[in-house]
């Protein structure tokens, strides 16, 4: 017997400058200035459809409405998901790195606080991926979940720190100075 195989194809039409939100019930999603356009891929070569496809699943799973934006003017992770959270009508954001690295974050909390991180990209999962979705929508909706359990692999840092230097590099080849974030429209489709 064997399994099917199948692809998801991913669609990222933008839309112009992404204007602040007013459904308490959206979860912004924060995409890096490369994500699905110089970088296809996370640090461990898991298709960047694939793993927005579970975020965006885990969010409306939960009853939440997800939207999606790029940023342009800065390829840090904390500011980025800090800026979406200002835009996000709920004041939750998520924001997610090429390389795979997530933060969920709280329109209130400075730029460096957060609700739950995700750092070492290499060991997140698609599985987590969907469970960080479906908690940042609890916390949209004003719930408080329990955190996504993360792995901690002390070898994940000195096997993967250079590749994670030069992907960062790259997603900051994509900054736009002073570029407001952009409203993208994401549209998936299955291939096999």
């Amino acid at each position: 017997m064997t399994t099917p195989t199948f692809y998801i194809d991913m669609k990222i039409t933008e839309e112009g400058n992404a204007q602040k939100g007013s459904n308490p019930r959206e979860v912004m999603v924060v995409l890096g200035p490369a994500y699905g356009k110089e970088l296809n891929k996370t640090i461990v070569k898991v298709d960047h459809a694939s793993v927005l496809r579970e975020i965006l699943s885990g969010i409306e799973e939960q009853g939440a409405v997800p939207r999606v934006i790029r940023s342009l003017r800065t390829a840090d992770l904390a500011f980025m998901a800090h800026g979406a959270a200002q835009l996000s009508g709920s004041g939750i954001s998520i924001g997610l790195q090429s390389r795979g690295t997530v933060v969920i974050h709280q329109r209130d909390l400075d730029p460096l606080s957060n609700l739950e991180l995700f750092p070492q990209s290499p060991v997140i999962t698609l599985e987590m991926y969907r469970q960080i979705g479906q908690n940042a929508a609890k916390y949209a909706l004003g719930e408080s979940p329990n955190p996504v359990l993360v792995v901690n692999d002390a070898m994940t840092r000195p096997k993967y720190q250079a590749i994670a230097a030069l992907l960062y590099l790259k997603e900051c080849q994509s900054l736009v100075p002073n570029q407001k974030p952009i409203e993208l429209k994401v549209e998936f489709s299955i291939t096999e």
